[in-house]
């Protein structure tokens, strides 16, 4: 029998949302309480699964998102979760089926890229999205970092105050709005996000209360957040051997984000720090006397994008030299693909159809890679992913779309 691929109604949910865990291998029936609270924050019309004789057998969400682009401006996207097939139905085709759904609705409603996070590298490609922004994680060995075991606070005149969760959802939101706009690659969190992220709604996964600190400059602004857990383990000797793990951290100003990171690993007991996911180029590891005793543990992709109009994603990014370069965009989809000749410069950019020749051919996957400024056009040109069309080129483009800093997502979604 054929399977059908549609919007789930709000009956249907409870068998969605079963099959959602099946595929992520969680218990599949999970607590009432987490299934309500989804259904309530899930639009249904962006809600599809695919079901064989009246069961759900794969699952498929996406969601309103704005994306931090470079230069700071922010770009209404598509963004793609709860993707699952069970196992009983792999290979049959209906990943692609609601991903077309999904990216032609998104298309249609104006949206200018899509993103997710991969949990798998090999999937998306296929579907035209490339790999933007990666992370990385640090695991710190707090001796050996030469910190000065005596600190006791910032010597810039600011200070570091614990606090609670019903604090940070108050003062949390106006923090990362500042922090999102200007860190390309950044998405946007609304109030069910911090009411998760401090265990006022229920989760999927165990809640334990961790720990907030707060930085606050000498003016008594609020700079930068650090939100850690630690274990409980001793060593022989009755020696303190404890981890802390950092679930989040931000800041607005260097200064914060160093005393933050002081912060954690002063304290009494913790030996080891892990970091979290954090920017590639993180500065992190030049905060400490030893940048050694930070050792990367993760490094990986994470935030993939699709573009889904090009004009105006490639407009609304900035661009640090001026340049001129005709992108011969293949997009199999048929949702970005084109000729465009982009003009861009300090002062704005321009893109536009063109019948020019094409100085550089790629597929709308690499432009995906590219956007945020992380990959670079010439290592792509070199593993023949991009075609250089005109000698040149690909050095122009290269010096239009690499930014001084990496993008960085700092959420799961």
């Amino acid at each position: 029998m054929s399977l059908e691929v549609r919007t789930v109604t709000e009956s249907e949910f409870p068998d969605w949302h079963r099959t959602l865990n099946t595929g992520f291998l969680r218990p599949p029936g999970g607590a009432d309480e987490v299934m309500a609270g989804r259904l309530a924050r899930s639009d249904l019309n962006r809600t599809r699964g695919a079901f064989d004789q009246g069961r759900c057998v794969a699952t498929f969400r996406s969601f309103a998102q704005e994306l931090t682009v470079v230069g700071g401006a922010v770009l209404p996207a598509d963004a793609v979760t709860n993707v699952t097939v069970s196992p009983t139905h792999r290979r049959r085709g209906l990943l692609g089926r609601m991903m077309a759904a999904d990216l032609t609705a998104a298309k249609e409603r104006g949206d200018a890229v899509a993103t997710l996070i991969s949990a798998e590298y090999p999937i998306y490609g296929r579907y035209g999205f490339g790999p933007a922004a990666g992370v990385a994680e640090w695991a710190i060995d707090v001796p050996r970092t030469g910190l000065d075991p005596r600190w006791s606070g910032p010597v810039d005149g600011g200070r570091i105050d614990l606090t609670d969760g019903a604090d940070v959802r108050k003062i949390g939101p106006e923090l990362y709005e500042r922090f999102r706009l200007s860190q390309h690659g950044a998405t946007d969190r609304d109030e069910h996000w911090w009411q998760l992220n401090t265990g006022e709604a229920p989760s999927s996964h165990p809640w334990t209360e961790p720990f907030y600190a707060v930085y606050r400059s000498a003016a008594g602004e609020v700079e930068g957040l650090a939100v850690y857990a630690s274990d409980d383990e001793w060593g022989d000797g009755k020696q303190p051997m404890n981890t802390a793990s950092v679930r989040n951290l931000i800041a607005v100003t260097p200064r914060a984000e160093r005393g933050l990171w002081q912060f954690v690993c002063s304290i009494d007991w913790i030996t080891t720090v892990r970091t979290g996911h954090r920017a590639l180029d993180d500065l992190l590891p030049q905060f400490l006397p030893d940048p050694r005793a930070a050792r990367i543990v993760t490094q990986a992709d994470f935030l993939w994008v699709r573009i889904l109009d090009a004009v105006r994603a490639l407009e609304a990014r900035t661009y640090a030299v001026p340049g001129t370069v005709v992108l011969d965009i293949h997009d199999r989809a048929e949702l970005a693909g084109g000729r465009f000749r982009l003009d861009a410069s300090p002062a704005g950019a321009t893109c536009a159809p063109t019948t020019e020749s094409p100085d550089l051919v790629l597929d709308v996957r690499e432009l995906g890679a590219l956007y945020l400024g992380d990959e670079s056009v010439l290592r792509l040109v070199a593993l023949g992913a991009v075609s250089e069309e005109r000698p040149g080129a690909a050095a122009v483009a290269e010096r239009l779309f690499r930014t001084p800093r990496r993008p960085w997502c700092p959420d799961v979604f």
